[in-house]
C-alpha cells in the first residue's frame, strides 16, 4: 500500500499527537541526534504546532499508521533560541518558516516521501502569504563521535538538492539529553536556508 500524506493542522495534530510523540522519540535515538527523549517533553514540543494557525504536520500514514511527519511552522513562534539566529542572520522572521523536523520509520526511506515532506511543506509556506524564507537546523556531531556509525552518511546533499544550503556562521544551541547523559545539554546546530519562490 502506498504512503498517504495528509496535512495535519489544529486539532488533527492534537488527535494524533501520542503517535507523532512516539515517532519522533523512536527515529531521533539513532545517531546523530541520540535523543533520549520523554512523551511529557514531546507533549508540551507539538501542543504549540497544535495551537498556532500557521503551523502544519505533514503526516505520512501506511493505512492508519502513522509512520513519519515533518513539521513547519512561522518562525515568529518559535523559541528565541531558534529566531535569534535567523534574525541576526538578517532574515526576517516574520516572513520566514521554520522546517522543524522530518522523520520517517526506517522501513519506509527511500521510497521519494522524504522529498514530499519538503514540498509540501513549501506549498503549505505559500499559503501563509508573504513567506519569502524556509529555515531548519541540524544538530553538529563531531567526525569522531564515538556513537557515529561506521559508513554513516549526512544527509548534506539531500538538503542541497532540495535548495538549501548552509547559513555561514549561523549556529544556534539547542537543549535536550543526549542517550549518554545524566541531564540535559545545549547542542550545536548548524542553520540552514532556502529562498522561496513567490
Amino acid at each position: 500500500m502506498p504512503i498517504r500524506l495528509e496535512r495535519l493542522r489544529g486539532e488533527r495534530i492534537a488527535e494524533h499527537q501520542p503517535a507523532l510523540a512516539d515517532l519522533r522519540i523512536a527515529v531521533f535515538r539513532a545517531f546523530p541526534y541520540l535523543y533520549d527523549g520523554s512523551p511529557d517533553y514531546e507533549a508540551r514540543y507539538l501542543e504549540a504546532y497544535a495551537r498556532h494557525p500557521g503551523s502544519v504536520v505533514i503526516g505520512a500514514f501506511d493505512g492508519d499508521r502513522l509512520v513519519g511527519a515533518a513539521t513547519a511552522l512561522p518562525l515568529v513562534h518559535e523559541a528565541a533560541s531558534i529566531v535569534d539566529p535567523v534574525r541576526h542572520a538578517g532574515l526576517d522572521p516574520a516572513r520566514t518558516i521554520y522546517f522543524g523536523e522530518s522523520v520517517l520509520l526506517p522501513d519506509y526511506r527511500g521510497q521519494g516521501t522524504g522529498v514530499a515532506f519538503f514540498a509540501e511543506r513549501e506549498a503549505h509556506a505559500r499559503t501563509l502569504g508573504g513567506v519569502e524564507h524556509a529555515v531548519f537546523c541540524a544538530v553538529i556531531r563531531p567526525t569522531d563521535h564515538p556513537r557515529r556509525p561506521e559508513g554513516y552518511v549526512p544527509l548534506d546533499a539531500f538538503w542541497r538538492k532540495r535548495g538549501f544550503a548552509p547559513m555561514p556562521g549561523v549556529i544556534g544551541r539547542l537543549t535536550w539529553q543526549d542517550l549518554d547523559e545524566a541531564g540535559e545539554t545545549p547542542k550545536p546546530m548548524q542553520f540552514w536556508s532556502k529562498r522561496l519562490a513567490s
